[in-house]
């Protein structure tokens, strides 16, 4: 698949809001993302909001488990830069973590994100065998 990239999910993917390496704010359970390496966001030209004409809103739809709303390209490696390095849903820190709820993601599982058109994407979740 041309225009996907696979993740391994981690604990702080499943659970963002519990699982940090800042104490910036409370702990606040449920929440969960979906990270996007620099070299897909870079070859896919995933951008967050620094950029000036880009729109970091993705339309998405799970192709397993329940989700179906805005992902937002969010974040970045460094002040400023204009790759995002994760994807939320659009206020609602929980929406992802409901998603990994919906089909039992556990941590060494894997996420496939495909995109289907500008601004339009899918998630899936792959179980690994063990």
């Amino acid at each position: 698949m041309p225009n996907s990239f696979i993740i391994t999910l981690k604990e702080p993917h499943l659970g963002w809001g519990e699982h940090r390496h800042t104490n910036t704010r409370d702990v606040i359970p449920g929440e969960g993302y979906i990270q996007i390496p620099r070299k897909y966001a870079e070859r896919f030209d995933i951008f967050n909001s620094n950029h000036p004409t880009a729109n970091p809103r993705y339309q998405c739809s799970a192709v397993n488990g329940a989700f179906e709303g805005v992902l937002l390209a969010q974040g970045s490696s460094t002040a400023g830069d204009v790759y995002a390095k994760q994807f939320s849903e659009e206020g609602n820190l929980k929406g992802i973590g409901d998603w990994y709820r919906s089909v039992n993601a556990q941590i060494g599982g894997q996420v496939r994100v495909t995109l289907t058109a500008s601004n339009c994407c899918t998630i899936e979740y792959i179980e690994t065998i063990k």
